[in-house]
């Protein structure tokens, strides 16, 4: 395990798989063309039916101390506004 990084930025944890299966390329050519969105995926299993839940979307980070931060959701088409917001706080 090891930082992650977006646009040059440190921000969360990221793992790195060695072997990427079958089903792993069936789910990532299925949300390919996805450029934004959130939803659930019917996945099937060894014998059982499960689901994936995803979200792909534009993300401006915003760093208010040490603290807090923000993670504003972007749409490309609207005015500038956010989609969603989630803000984090250390107490």
């Amino acid at each position: 395990m090891g930082w992650g990084f977006c646009n040059g930025k440190k921000c969360g944890c990221a793992g790195r798989k060695e072997y990427c299966g079958v089903k792993e390329w069936k789910l990532l050519k299925a949300l390919e063309p996805v450029s934004m969105g959130a939803g659930v995926m019917p996945s099937y299993g060894e014998g059982e039916r499960t689901e994936i839940m995803y979200m792909r979307a534009k993300f401006e980070r915003i760093v208010g101390s040490r603290d807090s931060e923000a993670f504003y959701m972007m749409n490309p088409d609207s005015n500038g506004a956010p989609e969603l917001s989630v803000y984090l706080l250390r107490v």
